[in-house]
């Protein structure tokens, strides 16, 4: 080869200044080894000083309490900013109201307002309860009227998949966050393409807050199949992680790699902020922060 020819020396992640600001999704344990796994990763992650770190409401209220607990201790054991999920799913509005004054005087100053995914019970279809919320627009107006909180809610880069078309699904997002929301994190998706399509669309419908890329690192292939609803999941991806089911440690790898990847593209794109969706566990979303040029911050809690 020549020196001309000669591929570039340069390794894939080299040089990045890690100018991005982080976030970090994680879900209310159930049982006390699942908080140790938690607070574990919390306490690994802290350093890369995040944005904020948000905990997941399960369907119909059902880990109010755990969730409640799990935000309470960020606030009086860490220097992180907590962000609690919140849903219309079965319950009145006096009921959420209660849950955002508590949430308020916890010091729990950002809520991700969401509809809500309805039991199982319920045939995977939304009902509104009689005297509660019937969207999410609906939900953040309230907490909003209630107290001055900062407000998260959810987009959809692939369309919702209960969405009659993709203007129907931008002009649901629009009333969020002309209702008063922050920002939006997007579900998950694995095409860059799809995104940045999603950003040029959502700022021609009038939609100037922020769109945060949800990131979830592949822990389990069957699992990203089966959560991914309108998400285009691509062959190369399935590629990617064939054979590896048995696999833990090679597939853990593999995941930080194409997810890092992701994130790179997106950086390339103009994308500073990233959400990552751990599942509770550091070592992903720690390992795509140092490929970014992420480093720890020090003293952080």
């Amino acid at each position: 080869m020549t020196a001309t020819t000669r591929p570039s020396e340069a390794p894939l992640f080299a040089g990045l200044p890690g100018d991005i600001a982080v976030s970090f999704e994680f879900f209310p344990p159930k049982s006390e080894k699942m908080e140790t796994q938690l607070w574990d990763a919390i306490t690994q992650l802290a350093p890369l000083d995040p944005a904020f770190v948000s905990v997941t409401y399960g369907a119909g209220g059902s880990t109010r309490e755990r969730t409640h607990a799990t935000v309470s201790r960020i606030v009086r054991e860490t220097d992180l900013v907590p962000a609690a999920h919140l849903t219309c799913v079965a319950a009145s509005k006096a009921e959420i109201a209660d849950v955002a004054d508590q949430y308020w005087d916890a010091g729990v100053r950002h809520i991700v307002a969401l509809r809500g995914d309805p039991p199982p019970a319920d045939g995977g279809r939304f009902v509104p309860h009689p005297q509660g919320y019937a969207s999410a627009a609906d939900l953040v107006a309230g907490l909003k009227a209630q107290h001055d909180f900062e407000i998260s809610v959810a987009a959809y880069p692939e369309i919702h998949p209960e969405a009659t078309s993709s203007a129907a699904d931008l002009d649901n997002l629009k009333r969020k966050i002309d209702a008063g929301a922050t920002r939006a994190i997007s579900q998950f998706f694995f095409s860059t393409e799809a995104y940045f399509r999603f950003l040029d669309k959502a700022l021609a419908a009038g939609i100037t807050a922020p769109i945060l890329p949800g990131i979830m690192p592949v822990t389990s292939f069957a699992a990203i199949r089966r959560m991914s609803g309108n998400t285009l999941v691509p062959a190369w991806l399935e590629t990617m992680f064939q054979g590896l089911d048995e696999r833990p440690g090679p597939r853990a790898l593999v995941a930080a790699v194409a997810a890092a990847d992701l994130c790179k593209r997106l950086y390339e794109g103009g994308v500073r902020d990233f959400h990552f969706y751990t599942l509770n566990r550091a070592e992903q979303a720690y390992a795509i922060c140092q490929l970014l040029g992420l480093r720890p911050k020090e003293n952080a809690a």
